[in-house]
């Protein structure tokens, strides 16, 4: 009997009144055929309307100064098309957490008159699905007397709480228009770049939230080789059903909704409407389940990765504004960011590249003079770009300075060690190497598993690691600081430690060991090589934990400081060693390469040619 319901866009716009509020679906719930009525029709009771939108994505509402008499657009988000609008005062925008919106429709705060929605054909017993779950069922139960179905015969049947009966609808529409299909953005080497850092920091059984654009679609890319990833997001993309499709998801370890992924939104292609079409893997729930800190908190191991802006130096973020985003509102990142941090061992990660497409530094001294700042700097926890990640938890002002201006572009670096210093955010004395960041080998990190399934990033030296090698020096017996430096050393003083830290790697190379520990990093081994320039051999020494000894590390960096000084086109090693420090001489011992042993005053001299025995 629905059918008797089914009228033309015209007959349902006949039924609106001058001054009447009217919902409009989000994204894929975009009811395209009967907003283009809407905005075609000359009839002069479609005046002094109010469209209330969740996020304006679609291009069927125009937003320019012509149809300023006929209706004024509100929306809680500020991105996609509708940042400028907002701010030259066409557009109203409403500020507000992503969970609390549908109780203002609840409450009535937000008042509603009609309702226009996109669905799903009904089946033979009446119902139909919901394209888009945020709040559209709040939305059609607050409405007094007008709840217009637009039926689409492309609109995918999506799982979760997305049922609505025949019943529940005024009149239907039937559609002439496609659902709002958004084409895939494409891979770029800068985003692959970042997203390959913060998989590296993505553990195997964690849950992630991931929104659209050139970040997410790289780490779809980036994270297919991890296990047992769970899906708890906002937003339901192509590159999380890329994701799911290679095996990566499985939702085994989620606190909620577990065996299938969570969200909220349905934004993409033709191909992913065609995947979720009865698909039971995916659940689809309203915005205030999906975007409850409380709920995602639930989540073990939750991983919010975020998009950012630009972000300064002390921590701060401008978050995105403005075509193609929707995931970095103020609103939704505090949400995403409260979730993460309830959840056990939960992370929050930004990633942004070093600049932007204007060749301008995204990481800079302050933001304070940019929009949609994201100031939650006390709980700040990682930043990746493309030249690695920043650590920020737990981090004084001066070690976050010199962790963000590690991964900032090279050639702002020396700039940015200028401003900071005139800021006091670094010591007046810090030493900054100009080549350095150009020169360092980031074809050397690696993670590498050994004994006891202990996983150890290796990576060569940074300037910020001078507290880290600090701790290391201070966790060192006596005698294994006599071993490594041949004296006995008991201080280890800023002024010794950044020149040790800072190296060129051409000359001096060093690389370190790291584990994760509290969700920082810890170094817990060092191996390095010195030459000068008219050197063909280099000096080399090791140090490693004296918790971590006997897994084979040592081994391990003097393989990869062999791979790197070959390269670097040095013909052999030598080295010191007492002859009391049997363990580094078993390293030594097992070099693939033959070992010309001096034995003076209890030191062992060591020649290391590489050439094959």
């Amino acid at each position: 009997m629905w059918k008797d319901k089914v009228v033309s866009p015209k007959e349902v716009l006949s039924h609106i009144e001058p001054g009447m509020a009217i919902f409009l679906g989000t994204g894929m719930a975009e009811p395209r055929t009967l907003v283009k009525h809407l905005m075609a029709s000359e009839e002069p009771n479609l005046q002094d309307l109010e469209l209330i939108q969740l996020v304006s994505i679609g291009d069927t509402i125009p937003i320019d100064e012509r149809y300023s008499r006929k209706f004024r657009l509100r929306t809680f988000f500020s991105g996609w098309i509708a940042s400028d609008a907002i701010s030259e005062g066409r557009i109203d925008l409403i500020p507000s957490r992503f969970s609390k919106i549908p109780q203002l429709f609840k409450s009535g705060a937000i008042h509603i008159d009609a309702t226009f929605i996109q669905i799903s054909p009904p089946d033979e017993n009446g119902y139909a699905c919901l394209v888009g779950v945020d709040v559209e069922r709040q939305a059609m139960k607050e409405t007094a007397h007008l709840i217009v179905g637009e039926i689409n015969t492309q609109a995918p049947r999506i799982m979760g709480d997305t049922l609505v009966h025949v019943d529940e609808f005024h009149y239907f529409v039937e559609s002439t228009e496609s659902p709002l299909y958004l084409p895939r953005w494409p891979l770029e080497d800068v985003f692959l770049k970042i997203a390959a850092n913060i998989a590296g920091v993505v553990e195997d059984e964690s849950c992630i939230s991931m929104g659209i654009g050139p970040l997410y679609e790289a780490l779809a890319v980036q994270l297919k080789t991890k296990k047992n990833l769970g899906i708890h997001s906002p937003f339901f993309t192509d590159s999380i059903m890329d994701l799911v499709k290679s095996g990566a998801v499985t939702n085994r370890y989620k606190g909620v909704f577990r065996g299938k992924c969570a969200a909220s939104y349905l934004l993409g292609s033709e191909e992913l409407m065609r995947w979720l079409d009865r698909n039971p893997l995916v659940e689809f729930q309203p915005e205030d389940i999906i975007t409850d800190p409380k709920v995602i908190g639930t989540n073990h191991k939750m991983i919010s990765i975020l998009p950012a802006r630009k972000i300064d130096l002390t921590g701060n973020v401008a978050l995105h504004a403005g075509k193609g985003n929707v995931t970095a509102g103020p609103g939704n990142v505090q949400e995403l960011f409260m979730g993460a941090q309830l959840s056990r061992y939960g992370r929050t990660i930004f990633g942004l590249p070093s600049r932007n497409i204007k060749g301008q530094p995204n990481i800079v001294l302050s933001v304070d003079n940019l929009p949609f700042q994201f100031t939650n700097r006390e709980s700040m926890d990682l930043v990746a770009t493309e030249y690695g990640v920043a650590y920020l938890m737990g981090k004084t002002m001066r070690e976050r300075a010199q962790e963000l201006i590690d991964i900032a572009h090279p050639d702002d670096r020396e700039e940015l060690v200028r401003q900071a210093k005139e800021e006091k955010l670094l010591y007046a004395d810090q030493i900054y190497f100009p080549e350095s960041g150009h020169l360092y080998p980031s074809k050397v990190c690696c993670f590498h598993e050994f004994k006891d399934g202990l996983k150890i990033c290796f990576r060569p030296i940074k300037p910020s690691d001078e507290e880290k090698m600090r701790d290391l020096f201070y966790r060192f017996s006596d005698q294994a600081v006599y071993s490594r430096y041949f004296t006995s050393i008991k201080t280890m003083p800023h002024k010794k430690m950044q020149e040790y830290v800072n190296v060129n790697y051409r000359l001096v190379m060093s690389i370190v060991g790291i584990v994760e520990i509290a969700g920082n990093e810890k170094i817990i081994a060092e191996a390095r090589y010195a030459r000068t320039k008219q050197d063909a051999f280099a000096d080399v020494a090791f140090i490693v934990d004296e918790a971590y000894q006997s897994k084979g590390i040592a081994s391990f960096l003097f393989e990869l400081l062999i791979r790197t000084a070959r390269e670097e086109g040095i013909k052999g090693f030598t080295a010191d060693v007492l002859a009391t420090n049997k363990s580094m001489l078993k390293v030594f011992e097992k070099a693939p390469f033959p070992v010309q042993t001096v034995l003076s005053r209890g030191i062992y001299e060591l020649n290391i040619p590489f050439t094959p025995t």
